[in-house]
């Protein structure tokens, strides 16, 4: 049984064990993917005015260091003052679920967790640039929309809530998992690979995308149709995905953390 077979054989088990086939079906009403060259993302965005609309009651949860507790926290976005390693309480707890469900052999090494709304915000004006420059005859909404698909304008992003991380698989050979792109590449550098239902990937990179997909789900997450390794719980966008009322986590500011809870505590 070679690389393909194997994670397909452990995906059709860990769907039959969690039961979330109709469930991971049911998202597929909130994105598509083109044929064109590119592919052109037909998605709900984060820029869509329906995101920002989703009212917010912050549940107070801290931002906990994931340094501190089982997981593999990748290096690649380290800062000095340890935000990429946080996530909120109840979302770190979900991540822990999806850990379980995979299956043997395999881990989630977590890329970036928390990220600070001020570097947010620089993202977003750098990514909005790039676009400008690269298409003058874009309008500003077109601009915003296709910034979003890669960067979340700050007033609604997920990062800045702590309930947002992006991650990829280790394989039972230690090492990481192929999952058609780097994480972090962008639409335009990846040609679309990037979104997580491209076609433009190997069989490999389609059936490791799939067990990450099936586990994370599996957890309550969900993810961001644009960005195979971005998934999200109790922010705006889960709400408005999953269909609840509210949504239970804010932004946290860089220099406290929700109700006094420092983001940068360290172990």
């Amino acid at each position: 049984m070679d690389a393909v077979d194997r994670i397909a054989t452990e995906l059709r088990r860990l769907q039959a064990r969690a039961r979330i086939g109709s469930a991971t079906a049911g998202l597929q009403r909130y994105y598509r993917v083109t044929a064109d060259t590119p592919p052109v993302i037909d998605a709900v965005l984060l820029s869509d005015a329906r995101i920002a609309a989703v009212p917010v009651r912050d549940c107070a949860e801290p931002l906990i260091d994931l340094r501190e507790s089982a997981f593999e926290v990748d290096q690649r976005q380290a800062d000095a003052e340890g935000h990429w390693a946080l996530l909120r309480e109840g979302a770190a707890h979900r991540l822990e679920q999806a850990q379980r469900a995979l299956p043997a052999g395999y881990r989630l090494v977590v890329v970036e967790g928390y990220r600070p709304v001020e570097l947010q915000r620089r993202y977003f004006a750098e990514h909005m640039t790039f676009l400008r420059e690269r298409n003058p005859e874009w309008d500003g909404n077109q601009v915003r929309r296709a910034a979003s698909a890669y960067i979340s304008p700050p007033e609604v992003a997920p990062h800045p809530t702590g309930g947002a991380v992006d991650l990829t698989l280790r394989g039972p050979d230690g090492r990481l998992c192929w999952m058609g792109t780097e994480v972090n590449d962008t639409p335009e550098e990846s040609d679309g690979a990037c979104y997580t239902n491209a076609a433009n990937i190997c069989a490999e990179s389609r059936a490791n995308r799939a067990l990450l997909h099936a586990a994370m789900s599996a957890a309550g997450f969900v993810n961001y149709p644009t960005e195979w390794w971005h998934w999200s719980i109790g922010e705006r966008y889960w709400a408005f995905v999953t269909g609840t009322e509210l949504a239970r986590y804010g932004a946290v500011s860089q220099t406290r953390g929700p109700y006094g809870v420092s983001p940068s505590r360290r172990a």
